[in-house]
């Protein structure tokens, strides 16, 4: 029994001289090789974290000293994580193996700047940025820190298209005579 595709489909074939042959889903691999999507994920290029990492570590690992003070630590607002920092061989303190980027010693400005305005990111949105940084480096707040940067960019706030439709012009209602009229 067909149903009405199907029967379409007959009377559309019939029209030519073809002969149509069943082949089992296991046998007709080329078909099943050109219809399945690709479970490898694409490879990214990440030269942009290693190439703040190489360059930035001295003066991270700086800052870290100069935060971790007495007089500097509360400043810092790590409240209790600091016990599950931990130094790695290039003397520098990680957490959950991502590079601890202190407040102090202008650090964390520097990795944005070259995350957001180098060449090769382009100016990247608060979620595409945080994606990529968050893979090498850690701070507190750090997702709103990214967002609150990328806000605040004058080249991204020049060239960003608005969504919202502009409102139209207010229309005054007609000043009745009387009351409830």
């Amino acid at each position: 029994m067909l149903n009405m595709r199907q029967r379409r489909w007959v009377e559309l074939l019939n029209d030519y001289d073809c002969e149509i042959r069943y082949h089992p889903g296991k046998a007709n691999v080329v078909a099943d090789a050109l219809s399945r999507k690709e479970r490898v994920k694409p490879l990214r290029v990440k030269a942009l974290g290693m190439t703040i990492q190489t360059s930035l570590i001295p003066h991270i690992k700086e800052a870290q000293q100069q935060a971790l003070q007495a007089t500097n630590y509360s400043a810092e607002g790590l409240r209790g994580l600091d016990k599950k920092l931990e130094t790695k061989a290039d003397e520098v303190l990680y957490f959950k193996s991502r590079i601890w980027v202190p407040l102090f010693g202008n650090s964390r400005t520097i990795i944005l700047d070259e995350a957001h305005k180098s060449r090769y990111s382009i100016h990247p949105g608060a979620d595409k940025m945080y994606k990529d940084l968050r893979d090498f480096y850690w701070w507190p707040g750090m997702k709103k820190h990214i967002a609150k940067y990328v806000d605040r960019c004058l080249t991204c706030l020049k060239v960003k298209a608005e969504h919202q439709r502009p409102s139209g012009l207010l229309q005054q209602p007609e000043i009745p005579m009387w009351k409830w009229d």
